[in-house]
């Protein structure tokens, strides 16, 4: 049975601003690269839920036929370390530096009382913290110290685009995604198969637990993991469900799928928000039963939390690579 909508992982905009945010610079794109990344050959497959599985409001169906050509994906998120080398070489700002805050899941805050600065709308476990960005992803007292590999979070939209334009690549289209994290299973529910944990063994950074207070930690972990954990799928890409959501290029429309274009889809022509993939840490199936590899949700391109990463995309052809 279908799903009613319920709030997802990350909270929709950025909740105070506290300074005046300027336009994030476009940046000239460098020369094409595709280090770090895998190429796929493309090709036809059936995208969407096939299980009847998610929220009607994502609009996960109807199942459709989708035919890609050949592209590059990157084998993981971008990492802490990845990023920080694009910040010293543009000087990149953040959104959520420009405005100030952003939001950190309620156990971690790691922050000054006075920067506590109230609760996300509708989402009462997400925290509105003065200070929090990427080097401080719980707050004005953490760092990344000892996370170089895990996921940079914190990121908007905006600073991913931004990113993949000085990498030399680009994101990835939301067909493009799903393709890649299916890693050639058709139709199943994970990238690795139906069962979420087959022989008992957790596949991926999700919560356990009473969801939002008591998380087990049986996956080993209750913020981001490193992003070469558990097991790559079989296109060799890591870690495609849970642990961090990662943008897409895509405008999000729950009502798309109902009339996407058969060759490599871009998405809807406008929108008010993009599209976002895989689930995060935080997802349970109590309430944000979206590690599925078909599930969809979205948010404002501004928008960012503890929880919010990406991967970069590119053609197989165009320059040097």
């Amino acid at each position: 049975m279908t799903r009613q909508h319920t709030s997802c992982c990350t909270p929709a905009g950025t909740p105070v601003t506290l300074i005046a945010p300027a336009a994030p610079a476009a940046g000239a794109m460098r020369e094409r690269s595709t280090r770090g990344q895998v190429r796929l050959s493309g090709g036809e497959f059936a995208m969407g839920d096939a299980f009847d599985e998610g929220y009607r409001a994502d609009g996960e169906t109807p199942v459709h036929a989708v035919r890609l050509s050949p592209f590059h994906i990157d084998e993981t998120a971008v990492t802490n370390a990845q990023f920080a080398t694009f910040v010293k070489a543009t000087g990149h700002v953040t959104d959520a530096e420009r405005y100030g805050s952003s939001a950190v899941f309620h156990l971690v805050v790691d922050a000054d009382p006075s920067d506590v600065l109230g609760v996300a709308a509708g989402t009462p476990w997400w925290i509105n913290v003065r200070g929090a960005h990427w080097r401080r992803p719980e707050g004005g007292r953490s760092d990344i110290t000892g996370r170089q590999n895990h996921p940079v979070v914190h990121v908007s939209w905006n600073d991913a685009s931004a990113y993949a334009r000085w990498a030399g690549k680009r994101l990835p289209t939301e067909a493009e995604w799903e393709y890649a994290a299916r890693g050639g299973l058709e139709g199943r529910r994970y990238a690795w198969g139906d069962d979420l944990t087959p022989d008992g063994h957790w596949r991926c950074n999700i919560w356990q637990g009473r969801f939002p207070h008591t998380n087990t930690v049986e996956d080993g972990h209750l913020t981001t993991a490193p992003v070469k954990s558990y097991r790559p799928n079989g296109f060799g890409l890591w870690n495609t469900a849970g642990n961090v959501w990662e943008w897409c290029s895509d405008w999000f429309s729950p009502t798309y799928y109902a009339h996407s274009a058969p060759q490599d889809p871009p998405g809807p022509d406008t929108g008010t928000a993009r599209v976002l993939r895989r689930g995060s840490y935080l997802c349970h199936d109590s309430y944000c039963n979206r590690y599925r590899v078909a599930a969809r949700s979205s948010n404002t391109p501004e928008s960012s939390s503890a929880n919010l990463g990406f991967r970069c995309a590119n053609d197989t052809s165009g320059g040097p690579a």
